[in-house]
């Protein structure tokens, strides 16, 4: 048996299923979490792969640990999907922060997630300071009266349920509960694949926000070159952060990496030229 996935027309990749953990159809979206002999456990919604057991890692590292770092002085932080946990798992790290608030379309997710893949939370949704809400993410921002520092979207891509992650509403109301120096990033696709969404992005984020740009990873499971994820934010000075600044931060803190570091930090802000070339 084999998992095609469905995110492109005309190209796609396959993964070779040796059992199926869980599948389900959700109130929201198929759900389906496989084992694979090179990626170990898989995680797929709407026949996209979300998640894998053996490069998680990369992603929830750099969508944390960049803000964070940057910011170096958050308090409280806003995760909006990220069922998994791998996101959480990183925030929790950080011990200067005090409250982690997780907004969740889908409690299913993170029921499986905890069942199936309970390495990528690896017990953070215990952690006191974290507060989980089951809402759509943007009544969630449209409504809250709280405020915080940093605000992580680890939405799906723009389609089913995620779709409403990269609209003009929910990044008007990200800003409206972003603090003055905050920082608000947000995953945004492979833009060899998908390079209209890059532009939207930047267009309906820069409409709120004194700087808008993107960082790059590269993550095996998302096929088609680097991935960008959005930045945002009204301090200019968030961006240049220093070698010497990330590497006390993260002694400081006992934080341990297996992709960021500080030299991957910096780096991830400079733009292949077909990047640039699309956001020109």
């Amino acid at each position: 048996m084999t998992f095609t996935e469905t995110l492109s027309s005309g190209y796609g990749q396959s993964f070779s299923v040796e059992d199926v953990l869980y599948e389900v159809q959700t109130d929201f979206q198929h759900l389906i979490i496989f084992r694979n002999s090179v990626f170990g456990t898989v995680m797929a919604l709407d026949g996209v792969v979300q998640t894998t057991e053996r490069d998680e890692f990369i992603y929830h590292e750099m969508m944390v640990h960049v803000p964070l770092i940057a910011h170096a002085q958050a308090k409280r932080v806003l995760i909006i999907g990220g069922g998994d946990g791998g996101i959480l798992r990183e925030v929790v790290k950080h011990s200067g922060v005090e409250e982690i608030t997780q907004v969740e379309i889908d409690a299913q997710v993170i029921d499986m997630c905890n069942t199936y893949l309970p390495h990528h939370s690896n017990g953070a949704f215990d952690d006191p300071r974290v507060s989980i809400v089951i809402q759509d993410g943007v009544e969630f921002v449209s409504q809250t009266q709280q405020t915080f520092d940093v605000i992580i979207s680890d939405c799906t891509d723009p389609i089913g349920p995620g779709e409403v992650l990269f609209t003009s509403d929910f990044y008007a109301g990200c800003k409206r509960i972003l603090s003055a120096d905050g920082i608000f990033v947000a995953q945004n696709g492979v833009p060899f694949m998908q390079p209209q969404e890059l532009k939207d992005t930047q267009v309906r984020l820069g409409a709120y926000f004194n700087e808008q740009t993107f960082y790059t990873l590269t993550v095996p499971t998302y096929a088609g070159g680097v991935m960008a994820l959005a930045w945002a934010s009204d301090c200019l000075q968030h961006r240049c952060v220093s070698a010497e600044h990330i590497n006390a931060y993260l002694a400081q803190h006992a934080i341990h990496t297996r992709y960021y570091t500080a030299e991957v930090h910096q780096a991830a802000f400079a733009l292949p030229g077909y990047i640039q070339a699309l956001l020109r």
